[in-house]
């Protein structure tokens, strides 16, 4: 008899109840991409990422600087709970500082491309995490004793958070330290990912949820043409996002 090559997967996306009440202006969207098709060129993107990078570098699109609201108000939520942004930068100001400093934004991969342009753009965090290789139901919550991290690019390294520090995590497993500083390796967005789960955060009132949600839509229609299937969620603190999806061999 021939296997199923298919497997039905569910999981939750969260935010701990501490960190829902301590931080209730901080928002999240997600999007998840099923049969993604990543490893073919994506035009609209690399037309618009260069487009914003000629912007930028003839003076004609203002990226905001660290001190300028939509780059503060990360940072000062990161010193919020212990971490020096000025060694663990929030994405979306490291993303735009290399911009700033470059004028080009890094080639990734199609779909981390696209998320970077949208960051840029509407200038949010925006990342992502390859279903295949979440393990168990996603949350955003402070580290604990045993948490352990492998670091993007360093699959040999293991780091432990800081006591306190807030970070996504699938059971003992970090996939984002100090929130949206630095992904995990094991969950990093690769040319052969075919489902994934796509965040965008906000905190307001810097960026509204009018603008978030205006932001999430614009990376769904970006990724739609790629994809065989886009659904739009919100995370709403206590409630679960709940994420049901056919992983395909």
């Amino acid at each position: 008899m021939t296997p199923d090559p298919t497997r039905q997967r569910r999981l939750t996306v969260s935010m701990s109840p501490e960190i829902a009440e301590r931080y209730p202006e901080c928002r999240t969207v997600l999007i998840l991409v099923q049969g993604l098709k990543n490893s073919e060129p994506w035009q609209e993107t690399d037309e618009a990422l260069e487009a914003l990078e000629s912007e930028v570098r003839e003076g004609t699109r203002h990226i905001p600087g660290q001190d300028e609201p939509p780059i503060a108000v990360w940072r000062d939520l990161l010193r919020s709970f212990g971490t020096n942004p000025r060694k663990a930068r929030p994405s979306v100001d490291a993303l735009s500082r290399r911009l700033v400093k470059s004028g080009r934004v890094p080639r990734v991969s199609p779909l981390v491309d696209t998320c970077n342009l949208v960051s840029l753009t509407y200038l949010l965090p925006t990342g992502g995490f390859d279903l295949r290789a979440v393990e168990q139901d996603i949350t955003l919550r402070s580290s604990r004793p045993g948490d352990v991290h492998i670091p993007l690019g360093q699959p040999e390294e293991r780091e432990q958070p800081v006591e306190g520090e807030v970070v996504y995590a699938d059971g003992n497993r970090v996939l984002t330290r100090h929130w949206n500083h630095r992904d995990a390796d094991s969950t990093k967005i690769t040319s052969a990912t075919r489902d994934a789960v796509l965040l965008l955060e906000g905190i307001s009132p810097v960026v509204t949820p009018e603008i978030l949600g205006r932001a999430q839509r614009e990376l769904a229609e970006r990724v739609t043409p790629h994809a065989d299937s886009v659904t739009l969620h919100t995370v709403e603190p206590p409630a679960e996002t709940v994420l049901s999806w056919t992983e395909t061999g």
